[in-house]
């Protein structure tokens, strides 16, 4: 498998968080830390270590790597708990045993409602659904600052927004476009604002449109 086929997974909340954003992120390589990248990054130091224990009788495997071939998706989950079940998957590198698997990402903050992490979520339930031939239901997210996991339930919707997704961003990827800004109040929060500029770039794309409108009103 070739990494260079396949876009990171995590593209798919970028996507739905800012269009712009992960334009930037993806064809032009652009990144800075923000004080929450930073945070979320020491918040996920104690998950992002490859690795496998028993905890309160399942298996917690964290960093997991994984691909869909289907959708040109790849990227690692921050955990995934096999819980011992006959209507599992085997996992051989656990022992003879099925198990149903559950993923569940882990994000810096306090609980809240975003849509985008459940895409992302789902995304990576897809993609072991395809690599171990199984079907998963439902995961979570886990908000650290609260110290509470959301319950997701990977339903058909959810399932058809991650498959549109992943189709759009190979779109965008083959076109080369970075999409035009559509400033928000995300904009203020975001790491990559100093770089996109959404102010600017919003007032020279109105001055634009106002000298088009101009031309366009002295030929009539």
């Amino acid at each position: 498998m070739e990494d260079d086929k396949y876009i990171p997974l995590s593209y798919i909340s970028q996507y739905h968080y800012c269009k712009r954003r992960v334009g930037l992120l993806m064809l032009e390589q652009q990144w800075r830390d923000s004080t929450d990248t930073v945070k979320g990054t020491a918040e996920h130091k104690n998950v992002h270590s490859s690795g496998m224990k028993l905890q309160n009788g399942r298996y917690v495997l964290t960093e997991l790597n994984v691909f869909s071939k289907t959708m040109g998706l790849i990227g690692k989950c921050d955990v995934v708990e096999a819980i011992s079940n006959a209507e599992g998957v085997n996992l051989s590198f656990i022992d003879d045993n099925k198990y149903l698997l559950y993923p569940i990402e882990y994000k810096h903050g306090k609980f809240r409602e975003e849509m985008e992490y459940e895409l992302q979520l789902c995304a990576q339930a897809m993609c072991l659904e395809e690599m171990y031939s199984t079907r998963i239901r439902e995961g979570a997210i886990f908000y650290i600052s609260s110290h509470r996991r959301k319950e997701i339930v990977f339903d058909k919707e959810l399932r058809n927004v991650v498959i549109k997704t992943a189709s759009e961003l190979f779109k965008m990827l083959e076109n080369e476009q970075v999409p035009r800004v559509e400033s928000s109040s995300k904009c203020l929060r975001c790491s990559l604002r100093e770089i996109c500029m959404p102010d600017i770039s919003c007032s020279v794309e109105n001055y634009i449109k106002s000298i088009t409108k101009d031309i366009r009103r002295n030929l009539e």
